[in-house]
């Protein structure tokens, strides 16, 4: 199973809800066992023109969903800013009902800083974006929103296991008109809205666990795109406040 979906697997999260976004057409209905051609054009070229991008910033607005042993399902939120320099920069960070956090990764360390506890932690890790993510993920169980889309082989990433796939219609995210993509594979089905135009970037993703009870779903949207942010450098720096405590993390 690719990462993204088993990493929000793993923390049962989401809720979908079209956040702005109104359906305008169906152009297509699913078929077993089939991935419409133009359904992996529009995420190739999409995960293909993001992988281009050496430095970019993104806005996110996060929705889980938990279900209680009884079935009922809890909404959390959360926002999020996600700022990238290619090859080996990363700065994330999420305030919300569940998480006030800040992951730093400056090439050579990955720093998870509790702002709400005060503390931090720092582990050494591989050299690249990609070895980094994938070290997080397979050792701190740690993910960023959306962080698959990240890597420069995202499509591979997306697409594996994937057994069908179509082109839903046309939709509105936060103003932006965007193509509406739908996927399954075993476990999970996911969608992707993808912006329209010059520069088809990802506007929203939601993913549906199917083997969990109730299918609990995590929903990212993009609420804002730079790509020619100015970074600092302090950006992908952790210089620790007065006061702040260092903690061991744990690894697998």
């Amino acid at each position: 199973m690719n990462s993204i979906l088993h990493g929000h697997r793993l923390a049962a999260l989401g809720c979908f809800a079209l956040a702005g976004g109104m359906i305008l057409s169906t152009t297509a209905q699913a078929e077993t066992g089939s991935i419409a051609p133009e359904a992996k054009q529009i995420l190739k070229a999409s995960t293909d023109f993001l992988g281009s991008q050496q430095q970019f910033s993104a806005d996110t607005r996060n929705t889980l969903e938990v279900v209680l042993k009884n079935g009922q399902k809890i909404e959390f939120n959360s926002t999020g800013r996600q700022s990238i320099q290619r090859p080996n920069k990363l700065r994330a960070e999420r305030t919300g009902d569940l998480v006030a956090q800040v992951f730093v990764y400056d090439g050579k360390s990955l720093t998870l800083y509790d702002t709400t506890a005060e503390s931090y932690a720092q582990v050494p890790v591989p050299a690249t974006l990609e070895g980094m993510l994938d070290y997080a993920r397979t050792n701190l169980d740690l993910i960023t929103p959306a962080a698959d889309l990240i890597y420069k082989n995202a499509y591979n990433i997306l697409m594996d296991g994937v057994t069908d796939g179509i082109v839903v219609g046309e939709a509105i995210i936060e103003g932006v008109r965007c193509n509406h993509l739908a996927f399954r594979s075993p476990q999970v089905d996911w969608q992707i809205w993808i912006q329209q135009g010059a520069q088809p970037l990802p506007r929203k993703i939601v993913i549906t666990t199917l083997d969990l009870p109730n299918a609990p779903q995590f929903s990212v949207t993009m609420t804002k795109w730079n790509l020619t942010p100015t970074f600092d450098a302090q950006t992908f720096t952790f210089t620790p406040l007065a006061g702040v405590k260092k903690i061991d993390i744990l690894t697998r």
